[in-house]
C-alpha cells in the first residue's frame, strides 16, 4: 500500500468513525490526508469505495483479533470469553462510538449498497465464527448461542456509547457467562 492511501484510509477511518460516513465528505479526507483530489480518486473511485475500505480495515482487525485469541487460548468456554473481554475491552476504550458495521448500516441502509453489503458479510462471519466457537464447547444449539452472543454484543456496543461503559461492560459479560452456564447444562 502506497504512502499516500494509507494516509488517505488513516485520516478517512479516524474521521468516519468519530463524525458520521455521511457527515464527512471528500474534500474533509483530502485536507486532513494532505493529499490531493486526483491522489484521491487514483486510490478510491468514490467515496463509497473509500467507505468499503474503511470497513474492509476494520474487518480485518478484527479477524486478527480473534486468530490471536485462538492462538492463544486452548479452551472453547476460556475463547468465547476472551472474545467477550477484547469487546468490553473496546468498549471501555477512549473514543468509543459504537460498533462501526452497526453505524454503517444505520447510514446506509438500503441492503443492496455496497456498503451495507460490507456490513452484512462481516456480521455473517462474525455470527458463523462464534457459533463455530459455540459448536467447538461439544455442547448443542451453537446456531442459538451464536446468535445470542451476537445480540448482547450489538446491545452493549449500542449501551456503551451511550452511558457510562462500565455497568454496560460489565452486563455484557455477565450475559456471556450465563449463556456458558446456561449451555453448560445442555450438554
Amino acid at each position: 500500500m502506497s504512502e499516500a492511501r494509507d494516509r488517505l484510509l488513516s485520516a478517512a477511518s479516524r474521521l468516519f468513525y468519530t463524525e458520521g460516513l455521511h457527515s464527512v465528505g471528500v474534500d474533509r479526507v483530502i485536507a486532513e490526508a494532505q493529499v490531493t483530489r486526483a491522489t484521491l480518486y487514483r486510490h478510491f473511485r468514490s467515496k463509497d469505495e473509500l467507505v468499503v475500505a474503511y470497513l474492509t480495515q476494520a474487518d480485518e482487525a478484527i479477524r486478527a483479533r480473534l486468530e490471536a485469541a485462538r492462538a492463544e487460548v486452548a479452551d472453547p468456554d476460556d475463547l468465547i470469553r476472551a472474545v467477550g473481554r477484547s469487546i468490553a475491552d473496546d468498549i471501555r476504550s477512549e473514543g468509543f462510538r459504537g460498533c462501526a458495521f452497526l453505524n454503517a448500516a444505520a447510514e446506509y441502509p438500503d441492503p443492496e449498497h455496497v456498503v451495507h453489503q460490507a456490513v452484512l458479510e462481516h456480521r455473517q462471519w462474525f455470527l458463523s465464527t462464534v457459533t463455530e466457537l459455540f459448536a467447538k464447547t461439544g455442547k448443542p444449539d451453537s446456531d442459538f448461542a451464536g446468535r445470542h452472543f451476537v445480540m448482547l454484543r450489538d446491545g452493549a456496543m449500542a449501551a456503551g456509547c451511550l452511558t457510562d461503559p462500565a455497568p454496560v461492560c460489565e452486563t455484557f459479560l455477565r450475559g456471556l457467562e450465563g449463556l456458558l452456564a446456561y449451555r453448560s447444562g445442555l450438554g
